[in-house]
């Protein structure tokens, strides 16, 4: 249950949209580079060469961001179950998805958490990444919403509309294929590219006919601005969390990567069946109201597995529709993007 920002923050901080665009772009840059630089740092420090710790032990370098991953390692399982196998666990904090794949393709990190669409980018720029681990499909967790006095009533009333939405993310895919759907031309509508924080002020001013949002931003909107879900992504698009590590790391440290992807596993399980206190826990990492956590874990899907060609098929899909929409520069074969050795049990 990831995606790509600090969740509070975004919600509630003021927008950043009053600076000019080349500023704004300047300090998102600085921002990444020095977050990167600070993980980067941090983690060197405490492995020494950035594979170890000198004594020959191995060690799993864990980039997360707040929230599913924030919960197994509050609970240490990972740890216990990792130790006698004398490897260790190193976390640091991330504040978006693309900033720990980055980390990844300098070594900094061996595995993390990010939504379906940064690992195109990040893939299509040549990062050593495999995919370790996948959610199951959870398209419920991101919708199409508006206004609830708003005039729009279906997908076809989108036509000539202004949708806000961030460029490159897993709602610019569904949105593509959701008017595909209904027989509308991507062109057919006008896309207002906001950062969530951004989309979000932009919807409750009027100055933005819809936006296409993920959870728990998505039940965020609902609670606080009475907005109107209009189509979720079911149907269209199955969404998906990954979980990623290095082409290096895997071939080494498979039976690491196993133990990870089941204790997430475990979390899942655990969530599925007390929800209400999953959305407690989750409130309190996050910041957000309980209300908010609920709504979102109510409509979530639960489980995590390792990827196989299928899933691969999914990612293959999003490379190929990100390329038509020329945002990567390259076509993208990702048949080889799992790790032989964990889609094999071996």
């Amino acid at each position: 249950m990831t995606e790509r920002n600090h969740t509070s923050a975004l919600i509630s901080s003021p927008s950043s949209s009053s600076l000019p665009s080349a500023t704004r772009r300047q300090w998102l840059a600085g921002t990444a580079a020095s977050a990167l630089a600070l993980a980067s740092g941090n983690l060197l420090a405490q492995t020494g060469s950035g594979t170890g710790t000198g004594t020959g032990q191995r060690v799993l370098r864990v980039g997360h961001q707040k929230g599913w991953l924030s919960i197994l390692k509050n609970r240490g399982t990972l740890e216990k179950r990792l130790t006698p196998l004398g490897v260790s666990v190193r976390w640091v904090e991330f504040n978006a998805g693309p900033v720990q794949l980055e980390a990844l393709n300098v070594g900094s990190i061996d595995f993390g958490d990010v939504g379906e669409a940064p690992p195109i980018f990040a893939q299509a720029a040549g990062a050593p990444l495999v995919y370790a681990g996948a959610t199951v499909a959870r398209p419920g967790l991101e919708a199409v919403i508006v206004p609830k006095g708003s005039a729009i009533r279906s997908v076809a009333d989108l036509k000539g509309k202004r949708i806000a939405y961030n460029k490159g993310s897993n709602v610019h895919y569904f949105l593509v294929k959701l008017l595909e759907k209904h027989g509308l031309k991507y062109g057919d509508v006008q896309s207002v590219f906001l950062a969530p924080a951004d989309a979000r002020a932009a919807f409750e001013k009027g100055s933005v006919d819809a936006w296409v949002i993920w959870d728990p931003f998505l039940a965020a909107a609902q609670k606080s601005l009475d907005a109107r879900l209009l189509v979720d992504a079911k149907g269209v698009v199955n969404n998906r969390t990954y979980y990623f590590t290095s082409r290096d790391f895997a071939s080494r440290n498979a039976d690491v990567l196993r133990i990870a992807i089941e204790e997430i596993a475990a979390i899942d399980t655990w969530a599925s069946k007390n929800k209400g206190a999953a959305a407690t826990e989750l409130s309190q990492i996050l910041g957000l109201d309980p209300a908010v956590t609920e709504l979102y874990l109510s409509r979530a899907e639960y489980g995590t597995k390792v990827v196989d060609a299928s899933i691969l098929a999914e990612q293959q899909k999003i490379a190929d529709t990100f390329f038509e929409l020329k945002l990567i520069p390259k076509k993208l074969n990702l048949l080889h993007a799992a790790p032989v050795d964990l889609v094999a049990g071996r």
